[in-house]
């Protein structure tokens, strides 16, 4: 198994490239099932996740062509309408095919997703959606088998109003997609606003389809018959953005990112100012330097525009730092804090109660061994590494090579002291 052995204290200087956004990537991706055209796609990481969707979808038959970070989709030959276990055990996006699956061909079996253990993110928000739209669903076997009867208009789903109990970035992103191809409006009310449901949202336009509200908490999508090919280029990725930015921040140093976004990352800007960091924005490049120790921010996770709960690790990487006390509030996700653990063997001084995490700075973390647990997590420990004393050993790093693109070759690039042991 491999492990990133990182020797801490450098600074970070220089500039960064920031890649195309997973959780943009993914639903994208299977966007490309709704239609037998090709979908171009530009910017698309070089991730685990993505290889992975790229198996499944050419199980089911889509043809994939790759030329560096260039994506050609070609769904007109669909000849497998079943997910198995094997493909979608790894990835809970994997759950993104059912949506497509049932709007064009009528039908899916998709098995019940896995991914990273932090916390339960059910998937009866897309169940209810489909139901509503008019499919039978049953589980069986693990599986979720989804079908619109016959004698159903040319087998295809109805339009319908549904409010969702929960904000849920998958279940807005699987209901919008079939919703495209079903007969009539659907309107989905308490919807995600996340700038990768809109990025989606541009793709599938770009297609054809009629889709109106993306972005804000009620979507409304007039079906089309059919959607046809079309290019799209894959947004940046706030996340990654936003982990660096941090681990400029608790290292020192002065960077700059380029092929980014600033207007979809307000809220994390604003706590790395809290913090001391002094950031410069020019169009697609974000600029921070950081000449102090930071001072300790709380954070309190929320769906977007609010705090991302795909930020926190970092944040509370770097409060172990800081100058003062910070409080991190979790409500996303239950489980979202296996990564204290491992920061404590740094030497971080961390109490949790609940959903809330008390960080008291310290002067200095010490370099160990240590494991990761989830995707963002792995990304709070290289951070502790970089600002640890001596030698860190980051264990079960396959989780970063999910949602980070060559990591550590662009911390390299920036002076750390990183590398990578097979």
């Amino acid at each position: 198994m491999q492990k990133l052995a990182i020797q801490g204290g450098n600074r970070l200087n220089g500039e960064v490239r920031i890649s195309g956004a997973k959780n943009a990537a993914l639903p994208i991706m299977c966007a490309g099932l709704l239609t037998a055209g090709d979908l171009h796609l530009d910017n698309m990481p070089d991730l685990h996740d993505v290889a992975t969707m790229r198996k499944l979808l050419m199980q089911l038959g889509v043809a994939i062509e790759i030329n560096g970070g260039q994506m050609v989709l070609s769904a007109a030959n669909i000849d497998n309408l079943e997910a198995p276990y094997e493909m979608v055990k790894t990835m809970r996006a994997a759950i993104l095919v059912l949506g497509p699956l049932v709007a064009r061909f009528g039908e899916a079996r998709v098995s019940l997703p896995g991914g990273c253990a932090i916390g339960s993110r059910p998937v009866d928000l897309h169940i209810k959606g489909l139901q509503a739209m008019g499919a039978e669903i049953h589980i069986e076997h693990g599986y979720i088998h989804a079908q619109v009867p016959h004698g159903v208009g040319a087998k295809r789903l109805k339009g319908a109003r549904i409010f969702f109990d929960l904000v849920s970035v998958t279940g807005t992103e699987n209901l919008m997609m079939a919703a495209a191809l079903a007969d009539g409006v659907t309107v989905l009310e308490n919807a995600a606003r996340e700038p990768e449901v809109v990025d989606l949202a541009h793709c599938l336009i770009a297609m054809g389809a009629k889709i109106e509200g993306a972005g804000s908490d009620t979507i409304s999508i007039i079906g089309v018959e059919k959607l046809h090919g079309a290019s799209h280029r894959i947004m940046p990725d706030r996340i990654e953005s936003g982990t660096f930015l941090v681990a400029a921040t608790a290292a020192g140093g002065d960077i700059t990112l380029t092929d980014a976004r600033a207007d979809i990352l307000e809220n994390v800007l604003e706590k790395l100012q809290e913090a001391g960091a002094s950031i410069q924005v020019a169009g697609s490049t974000i600029n921070l330097k950081m000449n102090k120790r930071p001072m300790a921010v709380n954070v309190r996770t929320s769906p977007y525009p609010a705090f991302p709960t795909d930020m926190q690790a970092q944040f509370m990487a770097m409060n172990t730092i800081a100058e003062g006390s910070a409080m991190v509030v979790e409500t996303i996700f239950e489980n979202r804090f296996m990564h204290v653990q491992e920061l404590r063997r740094l030497g971080a001084q961390i109490d949790v109660e609940g959903n809330t995490a008390v960080i008291k700075g310290c002067a200095q973390l010490e370099g160990a061994t240590i494991m990761a647990t989830d995707l963002r997590a792995s990304a709070c420990l290289v951070i502790a590494g970089l600002v640890a004393q001596g030698e860190t050993i980051v264990d079960r790093i396959y989780h970063l090579d999910r949602g980070y693109e060559h990591i550590e070759a662009k911390l390299s690039g920036l002076g750390a002291q990183i590398r990578r042991l097979k």
